[in-house]
């Protein structure tokens, strides 16, 4: 007799994988996450690594996650306690149980827990067999590698390798549980494997049984997400790094002009390199350097040979790279830096996400060294910031620093491709040849921009020096005087402050006045705007502004600062962006600052806005 099976209708979920760092929680979250873009879900995900290249299996140091967040409506997080916890081992149940909701539902590889597993996660008794966790969530202990080894049997393959298609078979369990197709995943397995047809038919093998385990086991309900309603047009589901690297081969395309990218491996900004490697065939021209130091000035050579030199680090490797950046701040050559920012200081957390670079990004370096920072607001967004930082480093002249962080560069989401065409416009003029007996002068300067010529060495009539030491105005002569000194000083600063032309006018999300105003930067813009739809139906006077230029900041930001009582500024840091607001505008902006290694929760912001008004 065939079981009853109850149809419910869900508006979101949020799942986890969570597994040893072998298990293939990054793999299972990425294929769910494609499924969820294909049914038409909007979606959010967050990936947690570990920090060990490779930690003792079955530790809690080598735990490894994958949390995506789907629905049937808008949302701008991945969500905060999961649904739904996949635990492959006792060291993943052990590190995220807590997070579960209550009465959530708990999806367990019951043929983990050995001995050895439960001593190395510090459980003294296995929590499978005791019965303990029946009472408080919706428990299914499933033999994965029991399955696993007897659906791939008669396949001529190691038991080891049997053994790692058990991340297909949960996998195959969910898509049962949500209702997903199982065809986009053994499409995408036939495509990656498409030369090894027995990982291809083991893999396939696995998502069957995990699904067909659905239909067999005593579940007896099926949870529907349905289709989200989004603005009409084509999507495609993107994380960060292809976003900001799609954003610089647009740049190059756009402006027919030539990339450099020359970086240095260093978690999580490595995937840039990996990514624009691949694009040799646009004219991308990617360098893996020796250190820091070599790739900024790589690509600062390509600048000044008449390419747009790009580079890209997280904080330490930013750190190495300081005195580059001011000799491009001093020759006014263009370059873009992108950070990924990660947690600190020294090492610090290398895999998790932070926003305390904001400070050395406006003021690391020695000197006045004025630089323009933009910081990309969601995984999307990343393509916009990044082509405008390309934009205006060659208009301006100046080097521009791109601040995004791990979750934005990992995280993922559905993205309205957007036509190239709607883009500012991306203008390149090279000095033409001097063959007058006039000499060039390297800083007579644009009146609007105040950006000086772009010579490319050898071009005829255009001989001029260039270097570290402080220049005369207009010349480009070395110059040590007082006067001029100020003079090329104010130049820089005001240049950098002449981008605010280039800023749209401030959008006002909710109240545009009102009790409070939530202030934010970078990546809490998802939670920020989360908290703020709950607030608003809550029927409280507030409102919230997403900063994307952090220097210059827009012009019209202090007069919406003057439109509310109080000002919040979340960030993931001890309190960086605030102290500029404070400065600037002499507003008594309250901080709400988190540096947990993992993103801001929209819960946290509606409590700390209530305790406020």
């Amino acid at each position: 007799m065939s079981k009853k099976v109850r149809l419910q209708t869900l508006e979101e979920v949020t799942i986890r994988f969570a597994g040893d760092s072998g298990d293939g929680m990054q793999l299972s979250g990425g294929r769910f996450t494609q499924t969820a873009a294909v049914v038409g879900n909007d979606l959010s995900t967050l990936p947690d690594f570990p920090a060990e290249i490779r930690a003792p299996a079955g530790s809690l140091a080598g735990v490894s996650s994958f949390q995506i967040h789907f629905s049937s409506k808008e949302i701008h997080t991945p969500g905060e306690k999961p649904d739904v916890l996949v635990a492959m081992n006792p060291a993943a149940l052990k590190v995220h149980l807590k997070e579960l909701t209550p009465g959530g539902i708990l999806i367990l590889n019951k043929n983990a827990f050995t001995v050895k597993n439960l001593k190395l996660a510090g459980y003294e008794s296995d929590p499978t067999e005791d019965a303990s966790l029946d009472d408080d969530y919706a428990v299914h202990y499933i033999e994965m590698s029991k399955l696993v080894t007897n659906v791939c049997e008669g396949l001529d393959l190691p038991p080891k390798i049997v053994e790692r298609t058990k991340n297909l078979c949960a996998l195959g369990v969910l898509f049962w549980m949500y209702d997903r197709p199982l065809e986009p995943t053994i499409e995408w397995l036939n495509k990656k494997f498409k030369s090894k047809p027995e990982i291809i038919d083991a893999n396939t093998k696995a998502l069957h049984a995990g699904y067909n385990y659905g239909e067999t086991a005593e579940i007896t309900t099926r949870y529907i997400v349905e289709k989200a309603t989004l603005p009409p047009g084509k999507y495609r589901n993107i994380n960060g790094t292809l976003a900001a690297c799609l954003g610089i081969l647009t740049a190059s395309q756009n402006s027919k002009l030539g990339v450099t990218f020359a970086g240095y491996p260093i978690t999580p900004a490595s995937n840039l390199l990996h990514t624009l490697s691949n694009w040799k065939s646009f004219g991308i021209k990617t360098f893996q350097a020796e250190d820091e130091i070599a790739s900024i000035g790589i690509a600062l050579g390509a600048s000044f040979g008449g390419s747009l030199g790009i580079t890209a680090s997280s904080g330490p490797g930013i750190s190495l790279k300081t005195e580059f950046m001011g000799l491009a701040v001093i020759t006014e050559l263009p370059l873009v830096v992108i950070n990924v920012q990660r947690g600190g200081p020294s090492t610090g957390l290398p895999t998790k996400t932070e926003q305390s670079d904001l400070l050395q990004a406006l003021y690391g370096r020695n000197g006045d060294a004025p630089l323009p920072v933009i910081a990309p607001r969601t995984p999307g967004d990343c393509y916009f910031a990044t082509y405008e930082a390309c934009r205006i480093a060659v208009k301006y002249m100046t080097p521009v620093v791109v601040l995004a962080d791990g979750y934005l560069v990992n995280g993922s989401e559905p993205w309205l491709i957007p036509n190239p065409d709607d883009l500012n416009e991306f203008i390149v003029n090279f000095e033409k040849e001097n063959n007058s007996d006039e000499k060039f002068l390297p800083y007579q300067r644009d009146d609007k921009t105040l950006s000086r010529p772009w010579a490319i060495p050898g071009t005829k009539g255009l001989e001029h020096r260039i270097g570290g030491i402080e220049t005369e105005h207009i010349t480009g002569n070395v110059a040590y005087t007082p006067d001029n000194h100020q003079k090329m000083t104010n130049i820089r600063h005001q240049k950098v402050q002449n981008i605010t032309n280039e800023i749209n006018p401030t959008s006002v999300y909710g109240k545009k006045k009102g009790d409070l105003l939530i202030l934010s930067w970078g990546s809490p813009h998802g939670a920020c705007r989360a908290a703020i739809d709950e607030l608003l139906n809550e029927k409280y006077q507030v409102g919230h502004v997403s900063v994307q230029w952090v220097n210059p900041l827009p012009s019209d930001l202090k007069d919406i600062l003057g439109q509310y009582k109080k000002v919040l500024i979340p960030e993931i840091n001890a309190g960086q962006f605030i102290k500029i607001i404070r400065a600037e505008f002499l507003v008594d902006a309250i901080g709400l600052n988190e540096v947990k290694g993992k993103p801001l929760n929209a819960s946290t912001i509606v409590e700390k806005v209530k305790e406020l008004i």
